[in-house]
C-alpha cells in the first residue's frame, strides 16, 4: 500500500527513539485542507482504531485509517538530505495537482477543500 524507501526508515526510527516511547506506529493520512484541498498528515501513535490498516514496511508498524487508504495507494514516503537541511517527500501517483509550496494536493475523486496559502 505505502512504501517507505530506507532513507526515510532510518530517520522515523532515529525520531521514534527520541521520543522515548515503547510500540510507536506511524500514521499516515489525508486531511481535508491545503492550497489544494487536501493534505498529508504523518505523526507517531499508540493507539490503533479498529478499522485502521496496518502493516509493517522496513521494521516500522505503518497505519492508515480507512479513509485515507484509497487516496494514500502507491505512495512513497523518503528522506532527503542536503545542504539545506533534510525533510520527507511523499510521491503519490494518485495526485493530479499539488500547490506550488507542495504540502496540498488533490486527486481525481476527492478534492478536498481548499485554503488560501
Amino acid at each position: 500500500m505505502i512504501k517507505v524507501t530506507e532513507a526515510a526508515v532510518a530517520q522515523i526510527k532515529k525520531m521514534m527513539e527520541e521520543e522515548e516511547k515503547k510500540d510507536l506506529a506511524l500514521r499516515v493520512g489525508v486531511k481535508g485542507g491545503g492550497c489544494s484541498g487536501l493534505s498529508y498528515g504523518m505523526g507517531f501513535e499508540t493507539e490503533i482504531a479498529e478499522d485502521d490498516i496496518t502493516f509493517e514496511q522496513n521494521g516500522i508498524n505503518v497505519v492508515v485509517d480507512k479513509e485515507s487508504e484509497g487516496i494514500l495507494k502507491g505512495l512513497v514516503i523518503d528522506y532527503k538530505q542536503n545542504m539545506m537541511g533534510g525533510g520527507f517527500t511523499i510521491d503519490n501517483p494518485n495526485a493530479i495537482a499539488s500547490c506550488g509550496c507542495g504540502s496540498s494536493f488533490r486527486t481525481a475523486t476527492n478534492t478536498g477543500t481548499p485554503e488560501e496559502c
